[in-house]
């Protein structure tokens, strides 16, 4: 049972990494196609939500579970289906639009420098201490050296388009701190996703209508829409976001809520592979700002459990006669 929760570790791992390869190719034209239609970012993030929503709710519905809640659960599922979902899909779409998979994957990687800020703030047991600060200045390093890949001002790997996925990272993580303090945390997961989904592909209608508003693209007609990324959207609904919110509570079951966290060190990895498998640049720059993140996530993260470690190895060793 635990090698098949750890097999299925790996492939969320690698599902989730192509998650930004997949968004990259619905967001941008197709060299082949000057006449092709082009899908807007919030269409990619309507997409996707609404074939997770009937995905999860099915298997809810098939569970023999139903969606019995008052009126305050419902307002914290909709909260949650568009503050950590469509909200920071969309907000990924836009992003890459104009910058890279593989340095989206990075940025993307921040979500847990961003929860340290806030659960500080809103969690009394979630307190910055020295070693978390060590871990917040790698990461911030990380994200500036990031940041001097767009100086040249081109359109290609801007600024901005990082900025949008630093927002979709902030908006998780508030969010998910939110998840914690409210009464959605007496759900059961696959009650939490399947209710809050449903929320996240009406608000993807919203968008639909806001982004071109706000200066953003109309959505396409997708008849227009070359078969490649409307493929690439579909796979991204159903494998991953429907398939793999059920790999990821199944490693919650197996494996624990820390070991299935960790699953945001690999997701980069595979995203710069599968970036780099699609021909996009992979600079010194790129490399060196995701170990500063990396190795920033990991101080946070695992920092205070090798210091507890080592202190009750010592402790052990103490205490033994001479």
């Amino acid at each position: 049972m635990k090698l098949r929760a750890w097999i299925s570790f790996w492939v969320l791992s690698a599902i989730w990494g192509s998650s930004f390869l997949l968004i990259r190719i619905g967001v941008t034209e197709s060299p082949d196609a000057a006449t092709a239609a082009t899908m807007s970012a919030a269409q990619v993030a309507f997409i996707r939500s609404t074939i997770a929503a009937i995905g999860l709710n099915m298997v809810l519905f098939l569970r023999g579970k139903r969606h019995g809640y008052d009126r305050q659960t419902w307002f914290g599922l909709a909260l949650l289906g568009v503050g950590n979902a469509v909200l920071p899909y969309w907000l990924i779409g836009l992003g890459e639009q104009s910058i890279e998979s593989a340095l989206a994957s990075i940025v993307q990687a921040t979500v847990p420098l961003f929860s340290l800020l806030i659960a500080h703030v809103f969690l009394p047991d979630e307190k910055i201490n020295p070693q978390k600060l060590v871990g917040l200045a790698l990461g911030f390093t990380g994200v500036v050296i990031l940041a001097t890949r767009s100086a040249g001002g081109g359109t290609e790997n801007s600024l901005l388009g990082m900025l949008a996925v630093a927002a979709a990272s902030l908006s998780y993580a508030i969010f998910t701190v939110y998840s914690r303090r409210t009464v959605l945390k007496t759900l059961e997961p696959i009650q939490v996703a399947a209710g809050s989904f449903i929320f996240a592909g009406l608000g993807g209608v919203v968008f639909v209508f806001l982004e071109p508003l706000l200066g953003g693209r109309p959505a396409a007609d997708l008849a227009q829409v070359p078969s490649g990324a409307l493929i690439a959207v579909v796979l991204l609904g159903l494998v991953n976001t429907f398939v793999a919110y059920l790999f990821f509570y199944s490693i919650i079951k197996e494996l624990g809520a820390f070991i299935a966290s960790n699953v945001t060190y690999v997701v980069p990895v595979f995203g710069v592979l599968l970036g780099a498998l699609a021909g996009e640049t992979i600079d010194g720059r790129l490399l060196l700002g995701g170990a500063f993140i990396f190795a920033g996530v990991a101080a946070i993260n695992l920092g205070g459990r090798v210091l507890a470690w080592y202190a009750a190895r010592r402790a052990v060793q103490a205490g033994k006669p001479s």
